[in-house]
């Protein structure tokens, strides 16, 4: 019997971090990942999870703990398929580590990823849009730091981890231009809007000297976690909600602000590869899921098209009398 625990600390410590040089944010849902999977397992079996060994995460047990996601912790298709890549990545990892174990890591190799729907991207109208960005009191510090950073997020259509990550030395102050480290490592530079960087401007005002380097700080002079930012941007939801009764039927996340910022420029511009620039994606494939959302290409499409004749006709409705007859006939 293998124990699991030294070859997880292995996993994530050396081939993740030095081998791969993932970002925090994968390693951080690599943890999250493991942590649900080994408590699972830990129930499962009636033990520790620190006494957890190899051979008892085999493929059954990792598809009823996929089946835990759905069924009882109520994750969706996608969310499954994110636990299940990590499960698999440490799985490959062990191919070479522990090749005693190899017919037990294809099996866990072979288990499929659910089918998920392609719906539409869902975003803010201008009207919420604006009665969001509303929201955050600007007579005080915490909300001339929120109403700072909703306008950046939505302006620069940030990845909430991009936000947060923001540094001050990252703020062009004189072009008014901000660089961000994106996926993959991918860097671009980006401006930002008149409003954006007023908001950005008095809030650095405020901001103070304090040792640490990103933009956006608690009041306790941390850097402000990803989840902090959620919490607050639910709480302005809810704020502006009141003005704007739609927002109350929507679930406003901070990709929802990212999904905004692109349907803004692709209207705007009516150019998908702007909007991938923007946005940092890899490729356009990425990019393609907002044309779907957006009309105007729909509509312009109707204008060019020339429809099939309608064959003209006049319609005689029936006769009362031989209608009756034919109703009970």
């Amino acid at each position: 019997m293998t124990p699991i625990a030294p070859l997880i600390e292995t996993f994530m410590r050396e081939t993740l971090v030095h081998q791969r040089g993932a970002s925090r944010h994968t390693c951080d849902s690599y943890a999250q990942s493991f942590q649900l999977l080994f408590e699972f397992a830990a129930a499962r079996l009636k033990s520790k999870p620190s006494k957890l060994m190899l051979e008892q995460i085999d493929s059954g047990l990792v598809s009823a703990f996929l089946e835990h996601l759905e069924d009882k912790r109520k994750n969706a298709a996608v969310t499954r398929n994110v636990r299940l890549a990590a499960t698999k990545s440490f799985f490959r990892f062990l191919e070479y580590r522990q090749p005693a174990a190899l017919d037990q890591v294809r099996r866990v190799l072979a288990i499929p990823f659910k089918k998920t729907d392609t719906r539409l991207v869902p975003c803010l109208l201008r009207e919420e849009l604006q009665a969001l960005l509303n929201a955050p009191d600007p007579t005080t510090r915490d909300g001339i730091r929120d109403r700072a950073m909703l306008h950046v997020a939505v302006c620069a259509g940030l990845r909430v981890s991009e936000l947060t990550s923001l540094k001050v030395d990252d703020i062009d102050i004189s072009s008014m231009s901000i660089r961000v480290v994106g996926k993959g490592r991918r860097e671009r530079v980006l401006p930002l809007w008149k409003p954006a960087a007023t908001a950005l401007r008095t809030w650095l005002a405020i901001r103070g000297k304090v040792a640490t380097p990103e933009v956006f700080i608690s009041a306790r002079g941390e850097p402000l976690s990803r989840w902090g930012f959620a919490y607050l941007l639910k709480q302005h939801a809810a704020v502006a909600a009141h003005q704007q009764q739609g927002l109350a039927k929507k679930r406003v996340s901070p990709h929802v602000l990212r999904h905004t910022c692109a349907m803004i420029i692709l209207q705007a511009t009516q150019d998908i590869r702007k909007v991938s620039l923007w946005l940092g994606h890899a490729t356009l494939t990425t990019t393609e899921v907002y044309t779907r959302g957006d009309p105007t290409e729909k509509l312009e499409a109707m204008e060019a098209i020339v429809p099939p004749h309608l064959r003209r006709g006049t319609f005689q409705p029936i006769d009362k009398l031989m209608a009756l007859l034919k109703s009970t006939s």
